[in-house]
Order: C-alpha cells, then structure tokens, then sequence
C-alpha cells in the first residue's frame, strides 16, 4: 500500500537514532509490508522523494551505541501451550473430526447393520431361549453365541446401548456439521453485496453484456421473474431460492426428530399382551411393562378394560375372515370413559394407550348334560402338525371323576361355528352349533352345546414416541422438497448505456443460463434521437 503525503511547510527532520528506537521499541508487533513516499520540503534542495520499505522481517539487533536510552529488548508474546492451549483447540478439533462426511456415511451404515441384526435375532424372548437358539457348542458364523446376545443387549436391540450410542453419534455428527459447514453458508448466502467492477461480473458463472440498456428496466425484469432486486447507483444485486440455502439444516433438523423419536419409542414406552375371554376385566397397569429408562406409567394406567363381547366374521369357507372385540373403559371411580369395538387395524386410543386386536382362542364350552348344568369346560389349545390353523378340545367326564379309568366324551372346535363331539370310544358321534338347543345322544347322555366363549388376543402400547417420529419425517419431506430449489445471484453494472450482467447458481446450471438469456432477451433497449438524446 502506498500512502504519498505532500507537506507544504516546514521542514521535517527524521534522525536515525529516533527511527531506529522507533522501529525497536514496536519489533514485538506484527509488521505488515507497505511503501510510505514521502516529498519532504527543505529551503536548499526542493521536493527530495524518500521510500521507506518496511517488511516482515525483524530487524537486527541495534548495538549500545544506536540509543542514548538503552533498553532491554522486548520479548516476543508466548503462544499458549500445555493444558490451557489444548483445551482451546479441542472443541474446534472435536467439530471438525465429527463433521467429516465419512464418518457419517459410516454411522448411518452401522446403524443399518444393527438394525438388520435386530430383525434377525428375536426380541424380548427369555434366556433360556437364546440358550438353545445360539448355543456355545453350536456358534453361528463361528463365534457368536447367547452370551454376546446378553452382553450386548441384543435381545433388545433398539434399546440396548450399543444401539442408541450410534444414534447419540449421528445426532452429534449432524449438529457439528449444521454448525461448522451449513450455518457459515447460509451466513454468506444472506449477504448480499454489490459489484462495482465489470471485470469482476465478467468472472462469474454466466456472464453477458447489454450495450443499450438500463439497470433499472433489468431490475423490473428480474423482479417479475421472481427475484429480490436491490439497486444502489449503476449497481445491481438480484437473487432467489434462498430457501435452499436453509433447506439443509431443515433436513439435519428432522433427521435428529426422527432419531429422538425412535429413541424415546425404544426406552420410554410400555408394551403388554394379554387374552381375556368375553364377560371379564383386566387393569391396563397390570398388563403393561417398562421397555427402557425414559419409561413413566401415567393416570390412564388406572383404567379398567372390560370385553362385552367378541365375535367372529368368516368367509363362505368357512374360514376365519376377521374378528371384533366390544371393550368398555372405566376410570378410577367406575365410570366409563369409553366404548369401542375393535378389530384387526382398527385399534382403540385412550390417554396415550393403544389398544390392538391381534389374536384369539376359544376359552370354554357351556353345556348341559341331561338337562343338568351348564358346565363351563376349559379350552384347550392342540397342537397340530404343521400348518396355521388352530384346534381346541376339552372332555367331559361321564363316571367318576374319582375313579383311576375316567371315560367321558370328547369334543374338538376350531372356531366358534361349530363343535364336534366323540364318544367313550373316540367314535365321532355328531356336531352341533352352539346356541342351537339340539341336544345329541352319546352313550346314553343327552348332551347340549350351550355357547362357545371366546377370548380375545389384545397387544397394549404406550409410545410417546410416534408423534416425534411423524413430525420428523414430515419435515424431512418438506425440507428435501425445498432443498432442491437453487440460489441464484446475479449481478449487473451499468456503464454508460452498457450494462454488464453476471451471476452464478449452486445447482441446475444450465436451467440457470437459460434462464437469464430469456430475461436479458425481454430487457427494452434503449434509443437515441437527434432532439431527445437518450429515452428509454
């Protein structure tokens, strides 16, 4: 830099001595490199033209002599090291490694891989089934037993450390980012400033000239097509699509709502499984049970959950085709809160609980022997080989209960239509509809299938989790929409009746040079008249 002064009167007199304490007492300073001309004015030599040429390089060591005033020479300041020093640099060097591109791919990826994992091991099953399923003396892939499925916490995969401290990471590598990389940019993005050089335009991404033309008139163009226009003297700054600037950090913003809502799904709900048979209660707080830390029971814990009834539909087969529960709710004070009839994905929502049907048995068979009952005879489940399909039997005794041979006769139902009984031999003997009042006679027993109760799979959930999830994924929709808007700046310059337009976009270059060709082809070109001289 150069910086001429032009002094008009006395003389001015520099000694060496006095420059060379001047350039001594300040050699600590940091010394930038610039050129001072000076024209001094003296009465014998006229204008005497002097450069001093100061550099970086410190300047040497000024002998006893060089000053009337020794003094001792000044230490240079002492960068900050050791403990203090680091301490410093951490947060910026912690930003900087958690920020990094593949650290994050390698994040995401690991996450998938544990998430994989989960859908192959079974979860929330008891010890004794890992034991069996992954034994020592059999691992799988040649090392992998139960033990690491307890240590890890596999068995509860989305809930184990190992899992949510990957998700800790992630959120943590995204925020870092957010602030080191995208945050700056949007910071730049905001600012706009004019450009007072034609060069300068000339340099950028599309660039073009217009010989006849008006800032102004340029401006009212850009405007309509959408851009914010600022016009300062022959200057013109001109941008839109800022919104795509912020999109990233949206998108950051709804990834980290989306891992905070799986996480707080996976540590803060409550799960419980529960077959009632029609005609009896349940408390929802006896059912229900803790799946992580963040996990609090809540008021509606307290309610009372009543099966009035639970019915079948079934197809022209006869096979089950759906199947509906009527639950009644009752508060604390006996008071019913609600009434619903649940199905197969048509659940029941009360205080933050959700009330699945899911599953259903056949709990008992009311019959009358002889015209003596009913007697209520329990269920119970057979197993077949192979398939699906479901069976249950029960056996009513026709001797003495008490006697070491107990003959009676059996009866066998697959769903609540129809019953089919067998005698003291295992002989079929008939089959009856429940509710029909046909009594059919086995070894000499009048007996009458009264009704068939049933009992009703329900699957109960608290997760507080669902609506953060919902929200996440909302806005990471939203925000990928947006983020593919570009921004575009251009800017122009009016010199003389020229104007020079430049400008530049982050995405859909040759969208973007097409574009300002279509709005510099519609700016009006001005005309010149011999009276007038210049109109628009």
């Amino acid at each position: 830099m150069e910086i001429l002064f032009k002094p008009s009167l006395p003389r001015i007199t520099l000694s060496l001595k006095s420059q060379s304490h001047l350039l001594r007492s300040s050699s600590h300073l940091r010394t930038l490199p610039f050129t001072i001309s000076c024209k001094l004015g003296t009465s014998q030599d006229g204008n005497i033209s002097k450069k001093i040429m100061l550099s970086e390089v410190a300047p040497p060591p000024l002998s006893e002599n060089d000053s009337p005033n020794r003094e001792a020479p000044a230490k240079p300041p002492s960068r900050r090291g050791g403990a203090v020093g680091l301490l410093q640099r951490f947060p910026r060097r912690v930003l900087t490694v958690l920020s990094n591109l593949r650290l994050a791919i390698g994040e995401m990826f690991t996450i998938a891989a544990l998430m994989a994992l989960g859908t192959f091991i079974e979860q929330g099953e008891p010890l004794d089934f890992y034991v069996q399923k992954y034994p020592e003396d059999n691992p799988v892939l040649g090392f992998f037993t139960w033990k690491w499925i307890q240590i890890l916490g596999f068995d509860h995969m989305f809930s184990s450390p190992v899992f949510l401290g990957m998700l800790i990471l992630l959120a943590t590598s995204l925020m870092a980012c957010t602030y080191t990389t995208q945050i700056p940019i949007v910071k730049v993005a905001r600012r706009w400033t004019f450009l007072s050089s034609s060069e300068t335009i000339r340099k950028q991404e599309v660039s073009d000239s217009l010989p006849r033309a008006s800032v102004n008139d340029l401006g009212v163009i850009l405007m309509g097509a959408g851009y914010e226009v600022f016009v300062k003297g022959p200057a013109l700054y001109a941008f839109k699509g800022l919104a795509g600037r912020f999109a990233p950090i949206g998108v950051h913003f709804a990834m980290l709502l989306i891992m905070a809502g799986g996480t707080l799904s996976a540590a803060g709900s409550f799960k419980g499984v529960v077959t009632v048979p029609q005609g009896l209660n349940f408390v929802v707080g006896d059912v229900l049970g803790p799946s992580g830390f963040l996990s609090k029971p809540t008021e509606a814990f307290n309610t009372e959950v009543h099966v009035n009834k639970f019915y079948m539909d079934y197809y022209d087969s006869g096979e089950v085709s759906q199947f509906h529960t009527d639950l009644s709710l009752y508060d604390i004070d006996g008071k019913e809160v609600l009434r619903k009839t649940i199905s197969v994905n048509d659940p029941l929502r009360y205080g933050g609980i959700t009330i699945y049907q899911t599953d259903w048995s056949i709990s008992a068979l009311q019959v009358l022997k002889d015209g003596e009952g009913p007697f209520n005879l329990a269920m119970a489940p057979l197993q077949l080989n192979g398939g699906d399909k479901k069976l249950y039997g029960t056996f009513l005794p026709v001797d003495d209960p008490d006697s070491s041979q107990v003959k009676g006769i059996s009866m066998l139902a697959r769903d609540l239509q129809s019953v089919v009984l067998y005698d003291q031999e295992g002989k079929f003997a008939g089959v009856r509809r429940p509710n029909s009042k046909l009594p059919i006679e086995i070894d000499g027993k009048k007996i009458e299938v009264v009704d068939a109760i049933g009992s009703s799979g329900l699957d109960l959930k608290t997760d507080p989790g669902v609506p953060v999830v919902y929200a996440g994924f909302g806005a990471l929709m939203l925000t990928t929409c947006i983020s593919l808007l570009s921004h575009s700046q251009i800017w122009a310059l009016q010199d003389g009746t020229t104007v020079f337009i430049g400008g530049k976009t982050n995405r859909a270059k040759a969208e973007f040079s097409s574009e300002v060709n279509r709005l510099l082809d519609r700016v009006p070109e001005i005309v010149e008249t011999s009276q007038q001289g210049i109109i628009q």
